[in-house]
């Protein structure tokens, strides 16, 4: 646990009690803040007051009183409209932060030069997240990895001299983080996304422009008009610019040339890894997460040998394209987190001959948008309630049976792959819907398949059957 110290003896508002938020309530009480916590589920006020963490309806505190009011990034400050607590605090002229920004004023007090590396972005920040970390620790260093890759930030150890931080931050936090100061920023992409929470695409951009302008060095995407805009800009304010790109060469920073990473910089153009035969790392979308694994990595002082190191033996994010298992030619794919159409692209874009899984509780739109890659799909199995709209899709241009059940899929999709006489073939889960008809959820989905994988005859894990993990 990170204390927040930064706030001893003075009175802290709180709202949200879910996962982080508990967490963050810990963390300040720990620091020795005077915290009052809310929530609007009662069940999440009485797990904190039986924690002996203060609790009181923040419409009754005096807010005058208060130092700061913490907001959980789940919970709506500007859109669709803000909540409740937020017009208190604003009312009462006090700050609203998050649990990204209390981390961000523990380092600055304690360790201002451990080096801390933030990535956002629309898509890929999580595969980026973990790579950069795996990286970091392969290498030797002391690497906490938190944030919104599902690892509360203030549950890391204390910010000291040495220690890294990897830190994926989602648009709600760096909202909460006004100082927000990494390091070393990342901005993978800019595509429409939560504008519930944002009103507009130029709200959501300025945002996520902000983890980049506070950075010591910004490395921008800028494959997207929106994130290439953000770097011109970022630049003339004075920042230092890395540029990534999977489909140009840049003039200073990393960009792909197919599997190949090449290093821009004084003109010069010099090959820095190849990605070909990591499975981990297959696709255009993997070389630009790649890319701006190198450029961070580069940044905070990581050698090539051990960045290039790192590339070779990363293991994958779990649930996301993870390879985990093989059988002569064929290898088993999951990627159990791709719950819509959108998700299920990159994937199915990386194998040309997949035995593809699919379905599950139905996302609005189906996978009409996947056609493009329905010549590289071998057979489908489909499952769970979206079958029957899955198969009125694919029609005649995709071979596919109704297996039901997973389990059924998996024995099914191997058997046909194993007489494929491709040099290579995929069978993967990837189910462009939601896992809650059959699952508790994406990962319970995931581990199933992990499971039935692990059942057949003659398959060579490449992780552990009961975790999911290496």
């Amino acid at each position: 646990m990170i204390p927040v110290t930064t706030l001893k003896d003075r009175k802290v508002a709180l709202f949200g009690l879910g996962g982080s938020g508990l967490a963050t309530a810990r963390a300040l009480v720990s620091g020795g803040a005077e915290v009052t916590a809310w929530d609007d589920n009662p069940d999440s006020v009485a797990k904190a007051s039986a924690e002996g963490i203060r609790t009181e309806d923040l419409h009754s505190i005096d807010w005058s009183q208060q130092a700061l009011f913490v907001l959980s990034p789940g919970v709506p400050l500007t859109h669709p409209k803000p909540h409740w607590t937020v017009d208190l605090a604003r009312a009462a002229g006090v700050d609203i932060v998050g649990d990204v920004e209390l981390f961000v004023r523990e380092r600055r007090a304690h360790a201002p030069d451990c080096p801390f590396i933030a990535i956002t972005g629309t898509n890929g920040k999580s595969t980026t997240t973990a790579l950069i970390a795996h990286i970091l620790k392969s290498a030797g260093y002391d690497t906490q990895l938190g944030g919104n890759i599902g690892t509360a930030v203030l549950t890391l150890d204390p910010p000291k001299a040495g220690r890294y931080y990897v830190v994926e931050c989602s648009s709600y936090q760096i909202d909460l983080a006004p100082t927000l100061n990494p390091s070393a920023g990342i901005l993978l992409n800019l595509t429409p996304d939560h504008l519930d929470r944002h009103g507009t695409m130029q709200h959501y951009a300025d945002v996520k422009e902000r983890l980049v302008a506070g950075s010591d060095v910004a490395i921008v995407g800028v494959d997207d008009s929106h994130s290439a805009l953000i770097a011109d800009r970022v630049e003339r304010a004075g920042v230092k610019v890395v540029r990534i790109s999977r489909r140009s060469v840049v003039a200073s920073g990393v960009y792909a040339e197919g599997t190949r990473l090449i290093q821009a910089a004084g003109g010069a153009m010099l090959p820095f890894a190849d990605l070909d035969g990591i499975q981990t790392l297959r696709g255009s979308h993997n070389a630009q997460n790649a890319a701006a694994a190198v450029a961070a990595c580069l940044a905070v002082g990581v050698s090539a040998d051990d960045i290039s190191a790192g590339l070779a033996s990363f293991p994958g994010l779990k649930h996301r394209m993870q390879p985990v298992g093989q059988r002569g030619r064929v290898v088993f794919v999951n990627d159990s987190k791709a719950t819509n159409a959108d998700a299920a692209a990159p994937a199915l874009s990386s194998y040309d001959r997949i035995y593809w899984i699919a379905g599950g509780l139905p996302k609005s739109g189906g996978i009409t948008t996947l056609a493009p890659y329905f010549p590289r799909i071998a057979k489908a199995y489909l499952i769970g309630e979206a079958a029957a709209e899955f198969a009125a899709t694919l029609g005649e241009a995709v071979p596919y049976e109704i297996s039901g059940t997973l389990e059924r899929a998996v024995v099914h999709a191997a058997a046909d792959a194993e007489r494929d006489e491709a040099a290579t073939s995929a069978v993967m889960l990837s189910p462009a819907c939601a896992s809650f008809d059959q699952y508790k959820n994406f990962e319970v989905r995931g581990e199933a398949f992990v499971g039935h994988v692990a059942a057949l005859d003659g398959i060579a894990m490449l992780i552990g059957s009961a975790t999911g993990e290496k």
